[in-house]
């Protein structure tokens, strides 16, 4: 027997005779959405958990709203109005990317549609979009006509990708057990390296971090010392791990020299370009990246870098065959008769089997924007990184690690009127006070929601970070935040740290 409910639940569904309906809500939630950024003259509300968790925990979820406007009234309270806003010019803090309007209308449309990317007959066009863009992508890296991948969904995930293809190699030649498999890394390389390893199975000492020069790069040097240490100790190195845009750094390994010793070593080299991908479309910096036509596999974001919506991802390998690893033929979803007649599949790529269509983002990127325009986009903020490292460098409150290739800036307040320069930067005392005073100063410009900032540590002590990926974060902007720091930070010297002992920063509360 039909429920005397199930008309009314039916209404929800989008389908023919409701497709006006779905107009109607998604013209509301846009336009709500619109207003909220076109109103929102700071990047964060600089909310807490302890006052907000209390209004989403009051949300009855067994008592629906049954209308779409009361729903957004209700989400404005509960989400929108103390979201975290990446489009404004003073979010600096991570790597996340305000993102272009042609890749919000594939976001819309491939939501509606809901292709699962997995196989032909979920997703059809789709499948074959998603092909072409690996093949753009892999074209633009240098790789043959032999280069596959497939869409992931993040830097993570690509990685974990690439080292189970790298593992799966190295013990088809090699033989190794897993606990003689290594993995080299360098100190500012991605933890993701690490997770993806423990999620493989391989020991706890399986992935070596060898040492960075002064511009947090990679060491030849160092690596071939470690790859010949390696040999003589009978393990077997399944990859080497470079970074082509560290997460605090923004450094680039050299990778043609990389790439030299792995090829002596028979070393499966994976290049992480998560967020330095966005050169493979820059007019200016495309050279930077020399060398990462030889890597075996690559990591690309393009929701870092090409300002595409999270999530949007890719692993990319020069020769398709070792895709195989990845692969299981399932009977009731893609068996084997069908890769006999040629019929594509992704998820026979993919660690994933259901999978959102992430690439369509992207082609409507390219096709109204063209890659061009994005390459323009990322050069502008690398532009703007170099000339805040500037400011900040010719700043005497700061103190600067190293100059980004990209649009980082790892920094720190000094306080130099309480402690002589050398006591801050080595004496214990000067340290303390310093450390609390950039963790003071993040938490408090947080607080304020005026700024968002991220923070690091570089040898042991507390560093500010800036991440431009932001086009219209102007000079001024930078000026400003480093404005707001410094005077939080010197309060903190001033009023707070003869209070707190120098022993940890006080919380602050918004």
């Amino acid at each position: 027997m039909t429920s005397p409910h199930a008309g009314a639940a039916r209404s929800y569904l989008l389908n023919e005779r409701t497709a006006e309906g779905y107009r109607r809500a998604m013209t509301s939630a846009t336009e709500r959405v619109a207003d909220r950024i076109r109103r929102a003259d700071r990047p964060f509300s600089g909310v807490d958990p302890e006052r907000l968790a209390p209004e989403i925990a009051a949300v009855d979820l067994e008592r629906p709203l049954h209308d779409h406007a009361a729903a957004l009234d209700e989400l404005e309270r509960v989400y929108l109005r103390d979201a975290v806003y990446f489009h404004h010019p003073r979010y600096l803090a991570h790597l996340n990317c305000p993102v272009v309007i042609p890749a919000l209308l594939g976001e819309a449309v491939l939501s509606a549609v809901n292709s699962s990317l997995d196989t032909w007959d979920q997703s059809a066009g789709g499948t074959l979009i998603e092909r072409r863009l690996i093949e753009w992508t892999a074209g633009r890296i240098g790789f043959g006509p032999a280069a596959d991948g497939v869409f992931t969904s993040g830097g993570t995930q690509s990685n974990l990708h690439a080292l189970l293809l790298a593992r799966e190699e190295a013990q088809a030649i090699a033989g190794a057990a897993p606990s003689r498999l290594r993995v080299i890394t360098s100190a500012a390389g991605h933890f993701s390296v690490r997770k993806a390893a423990n999620l493989l199975g391989l020991g706890p000492d399986a992935v070596v971090a060898v040492e960075t020069d002064d511009e947090r790069r990679m060491r030849p040097d160092a690596l071939a010392r470690e790859l010949g240490r390696c040999r003589r100790a009978g393990l077997v190195v399944m990859a080497v791990v470079a970074t082509a845009g560290t997460t605090d750094f923004g450094s680039i390994d050299p990778l043609p020299e990389i790439a030299d010793l792995c090829a002596q070593a028979g070393a499966w080299l994976h290049v992480d370009a998560a967020y330095g991908c966005g050169l493979l479309v820059s007019r200016r910096r495309r050279h930077l990246l020399d060398g990462v036509e030889r890597a075996d596999s690559v990591t690309v974001d393009f929701h870092k870098s090409f300002f595409q919506p999270v999530s949007s991802s890719a692993l990319l390998v020069r020769d398709g065959a070792v895709l195989r690893h990845a692969a299981h033929h399932a009977d009731y979803l893609n068996p084997r008769r069908m890769a006999e007649r040629g019929i594509p599949n992704q998820v026979d790529k993919s660690l994933q089997t259901t999978r959102r269509f992430d690439a369509l983002k992207l082609w409507l990127t390219l096709r109204v924007m063209g890659p061009d325009a994005v390459g323009e986009l990322f050069d502008e903020v690398v532009d703007r990184a170099a000339a805040s490292y500037a400011l900040a460098a010719a700043d005497p409150r700061f103190e600067v690690v190293t100059r980004s290739p990209l649009s980082t800036l790892v920094f720190r307040y000094l306080p130099p009127d309480h402690l002589p320069p050398d006591h801050l930067r080595h004496g214990d005392p000067g340290r303390a006070l310093a450390d609390d005073a950039n963790l003071y100063a993040r938490e408090a410009l947080a607080a304020s929601g005026e700024a968002v900032v991220a923070g690091t540590t570089v040898d042991g002590r507390h560093y500010l970070k800036f991440t431009l990926l932001n086009p219209e974060t102007t000079l001024d902007d930078v000026a400003h935040v480093l404005d707001l720091l410094a005077g939080h930070a010197q309060r903190y010297v001033d009023d707070l740290a003869p209070l707190a002992g120098h022993a940890e920063a006080p919380h602050v509360h918004a």
